[in-house]
């Protein structure tokens, strides 16, 4: 048996092992393609919430251990075979000295870096978001929600962000482009105007102060929401909706990509997120008449 070498990873740097969600098949075409036995990655295991799987590129194929995350005399720990250990770094850290089957660990996968570029100045909320600017570029850490990703900006800070609010950044690229929100004057709908030419040293640009919560993005639809900028779509556009400031539109879906569907007036079409805001129902029934002409009246062909 060959002798061990020191492993050259830090076991308490959860980022550099640690997949999250991920299928057995995309983890095995990832370690696939390493010709060294050894390197591995943690995700989370697809059949029993909570606990994790070890997956390590072994001889000629992948092999997926289980990790049972357990309760223990008022403990947790985790289980991987007849061990049984009280975090992962130190399950980690025992099967750098030890054989799993062929090979003990030798480092992590490298993880290929996901860029995104903020498309609106995200302020933050809660204590665990992430502050942005428009135009700043940020590391995608974890996809853990369809609408909220983990990520880091160019301080090292981690913390969450809204997906509406960012588009993928080509690094490699000469040019990135930020949709930049309609005026609401409709002179600029369907023309090249709406894309701002972004250089890669990203020059400071006006702000666009929005802000989306969580509670939004997680509110039971349909829901209502009135309109605080004014938008006229294009004309050759038949999806979109003709927005005024004070309509109530009906919401039944809100899109990642910032394009939201819903009814207005007896029509029904997409609308940007960035220009109505919630209401709750203490301001529907105290505007009650307004709403009902809104929403029973439809548009005169």
């Amino acid at each position: 048996m060959e002798a061990l070498d020191v492993a050259a990873f830090d076991v308490t740097d959860k980022d550099s092992w640690y997949f999250g969600p991920m299928s057995r098949q995309d983890a095995t075409k990832i370690l696939m393609n390493e010709r060294e036995r050894g390197v591995f990655l943690v995700r989370d295991s697809n059949s029993i919430i909570g606990d994790y799987v070890l997956c390590v590129r072994e001889d000629a194929k992948v092999s997926n251990y289980i990790i049972n995350k357990a309760q223990q005399n008022d403990q947790i720990v985790y289980r991987i075979g007849d061990q049984s250990f009280e975090n992962l770094p130190k399950l980690l850290t025992f099967y750098t000295l030890h054989y799993l089957d062929t090979t003990p660990l030798r480092r992590p996968v490298a993880k290929k870096t996901e860029l995104v570029i903020g498309k609106f100045d995200f302020e933050g909320m809660d204590q665990d978001d992430l502050p942005f600017r428009r135009g700043e570029v940020l590391t995608v850490i974890h996809k853990h929600e369809d609408e909220w990703w983990t990520a880091k900006n160019a301080m090292g800070k981690i913390g969450q962000i809204p997906v509406p609010y960012i588009q993928k950044y080509d690094e490699s690229s000469e040019d990135n482009f930020i949709e930049r929100p309609s005026s609401g004057n409709g002179n600029n709908c369907g023309s090249s105007n709406n894309i701002v030419k972004q250089s890669r040293t990203l020059p400071s640009m006006e702000n666009v102060p929005v802000i989306l919560q969580k509670s939004d993005l997680n509110r039971k639809l349909p829901a209502y929401a009135r309109v605080k900028q004014a938008r006229v779509p294009n004309a050759y556009d038949k999806t979109a909706l003709k927005l005024e400031v004070g309509n109530i539109i009906k919401v039944t879906k809100m899109n990642i990509n910032g394009q939201w569907e819903g009814e207005l007036k007896g029509k029904k079409g997409h609308f940007p997120f960035t220009h109505v805001e919630f209401v709750d129902d203490c301001e529907l029934k105290t505007n009650n008449q307004t709403f009902s002409e809104q929403t029973e009246t439809h548009d005169i062909k």
